[in-house]
């Protein structure tokens, strides 16, 4: 199994594509960190899936945008499982406003939890990564949206493109530790939050128009692309965006 006797943590795993990373990561040998915010219901689906397969985890919550609860989640991780080798930046929000009407608090809110979690999260998991001596893997989910414009959706877009530069930069510094970090750029990956985009006939045409292959993804495609990064098979791959979107934004570029 390719992370046979590593511990990762996933941060936002308790649906969609964190959990299906949480899942794709136990079947290949990791202990799991399940991180989530407030009721710990939020958590209970992914620790069964795991638990059901004979997989290790432990549920933890800890909110990302706040530095002692980032700090708790790594020491609590390495006092569970002896080691951090993987770290996930999943969570994420986003609220879509007119930008001329678009509310202070909201863009606060959203860059507090895209972009600044990330930071927070990424800079204690490689001062953990680098006092163990033997490198790590930082994966931040993303979005094509760190490339392409989504009108009344900026703070999201821009903590997409923040992240891809935080992830650019940190690459190189990390690099020397053996230490990697990578970007995954989901494009339409078909979740439980979109049922109501499956129930309109319209726009889930109109979004499968935009889509050169035609269909939605799939969390467990996404995961699976994570499970790589994560491994040992991508240890010379570092500081790049890899997207995993059908080539919808390949053909937004040819609109």
């Amino acid at each position: 199994m390719r992370l046979q006797g590593k511990a990762a943590v996933v941060t936002g795993a308790g649906t969609g594509i964190g959990q299906a990373i949480a899942v794709a990561f136990a079947q290949a040998g990791a202990a799991v960190v399940v991180d989530y915010v407030g009721d710990a219901s939020v958590s209970k689906e992914t620790i069964s899936k795991i638990g059901a397969m004979g997989g290790r985890s432990l549920a933890i919550n800890a909110d990302i945008s706040i530095p002692d609860q980032v700090n708790a989640l790594i020491h609590q991780t390495v006092a569970a499982f002896g080691r951090l080798d993987i770290f996930v930046n999943n969570a994420g929000i986003e609220k879509k406003f007119a930008f001329v009407d678009y509310p202070l608090e909201e863009w606060l809110k959203i860059m507090a939890v895209n972009l600044t979690g990330p930071f927070l999260c990424s800079q204690a998991a490689a001062k953990q990564m680098i006092a163990q001596g033997y490198g790590g893997r930082i994966i931040n989910i993303s979005s094509i949206h760190e490339d392409l414009p989504m009108p009344t959706n900026a703070p999201y877009c821009t903590s997409k493109g923040g992240l891809r530069m935080l992830m650019r930069t940190i690459a190189v510094e990390l690099a020397p530790h053996q230490i990697t970090v990578n970007n995954i750029g989901p494009g339409a990956i078909f979740t439980p939050i979109d049922k109501d985009v499956e129930s309109d006939t319209k726009l889930n045409d109109r979004i499968l128009a935009e889509i050169p292959m035609g269909r939605w993804g799939k969390p467990e495609e996404v995961a699976q692309l994570a499970v790589y990064l994560a491994s040992d098979d991508a240890a010379y791959i570092t500081g790049s965006t890899h997207f995993i979107d059908g080539g919808m934004l390949r053909n937004a570029g040819s609109l």
